[in-house]
């Protein structure tokens, strides 16, 4: 059973979380660092805490944790930023920290809540911005959420709707599903499942 991090709650919000951080950083147990880390995600849904995460850093330790072997660390990392990107901060520091292709790893992971994650935080990056960043809808991607806009998973087929529809230009769509007969360049469902009927969106004839 995981230990609870050992914090004085008295200690105010922000050293509160410093000690969560001293906690996750220094404590050899992966039980305690996955306890740690989900109250850490947690903390990042309340916009008022984003300063707070921002100033220890707490971004880089969710970026950095996502090349964890431990699913559950990736899980929990992954849902930290995913309530971050919101913030146009917090989403710009993820962008210039090199955050998006650890965010594309993660849709390869066999856990459905990572995978979910993982496509709601590259929606959240997609969104309009001062630079685009093309790296978001490459190919692999896109051929990624239109595997996954099959799945038998209402969430995730939804989302990869979402994602195709208002993310990805009729070109890049018709594009990688011209590829589809092969495979979504290595990233698998994260769960074998009876496939759905194929998702199509309409061009506008000329």
């Amino acid at each position: 059973m995981a230990q609870k991090p050992k914090v004085d709650p008295h200690v105010g919000r922000l050293g509160y979380l410093q000690a969560l951080v001293t906690e996750f950083q220094e404590t050899e147990s992966q039980d305690a660092k996955e306890q740690v880390l989900a109250n850490l995600a947690n903390f990042a849904y309340d916009p008022s805490n984003y300063q707070y995460l921002r100033q220890l850093q707490v971004l880089d330790l969710f970026l950095d944790s996502l090349s964890e072997e431990n699913e559950t660390l990736v899980e929990f990392a992954i849902g930290g930023l995913c309530n971050l990107c919101p913030d146009r901060a917090n989403k710009e520091y993820i962008l210039q920290a090199g955050g998006i292709p650890l965010v594309i790893n993660c849709l390869s992971s066999p856990n459905e809540e990572t995978v979910l994650s993982a496509v709601t935080t590259l929606m959240y990056l997609s969104s309009p911005g001062p630079a685009p960043h093309p790296e978001l809808t490459t190919m692999a991607v896109v051929q990624c959420m239109l595997r996954f806009s099959l799945s038998a998973n209402t969430r995730l087929r939804n989302l990869a709707h979402i994602f195709l529809e208002d993310f990805c230009s009729p070109s890049q769509v018709a594009e990688a599903r011209s590829w589809q007969a092969h495979s979504a360049l290595g990233i698998p469902l994260p769960r074998t499942e009876a496939p759905q009927q194929p998702w199509s969106k309409e061009v506008p004839r000329p």
